[in-house]
């Protein structure tokens, strides 16, 4: 019972990672299309709401939005998988400290997303993904 139970975990192993890194980039791309939907909302937001430090607002404002469209993508089809969840993890940390009035239950939610990123960053994207396709036919 305990190799069927073994043999069982191992095939979903791959669709769990899938399904982590779906849920997170999907989280990060919402808020960047929210984002650039609005840009000149999402400017003054940064300039009088979320204080991201030694960087100017605007700046700010348009990098955000970029990390939020590019690194999502990327993680979702797993190309780079461990750069692109840790550049979400490092953004992740950073949304953090700028919002100065984040609520308990947004630290909570930050603190949930930071977990999920850590899985494809420590472990890789997984089986379903370019990455391992890559490595399987490139690098064996």
């Amino acid at each position: 019972m305990i190799r069927p139970t073994i043999r069982l975990l191992d095939f979903l192993s791959p669709v769990a990672d899938l399904a982590i890194r779906l849920w997170v980039a999907h989280v990060f791309w919402k808020s960047g299309l929210n984002k650039f939907q609005s840009m000149d909302t999402t400017k003054m937001l940064f300039e009088h709401e979320y204080k991201v430090p030694f960087i100017p607002p605007e700046t700010a404002a348009y990098l955000a939005t970029g990390v939020e469209l590019i690194f999502p993508v990327l993680l979702t089809i797993g190309l780079a998988g461990r750069f692109s969840a840790g550049v979400l993890f490092f953004f992740n940390i950073i949304a953090v400290i700028s919002y100065p009035t984040l609520n308990e239950a947004g630290i909570w939610q930050h603190t949930l997303w930071g977990v999920m990123l850590m899985i494809p960053f420590l472990h890789g994207p997984g089986k379903i993904s370019i990455d391992h396709f890559i490595r399987q036919r490139f690098m064996d």
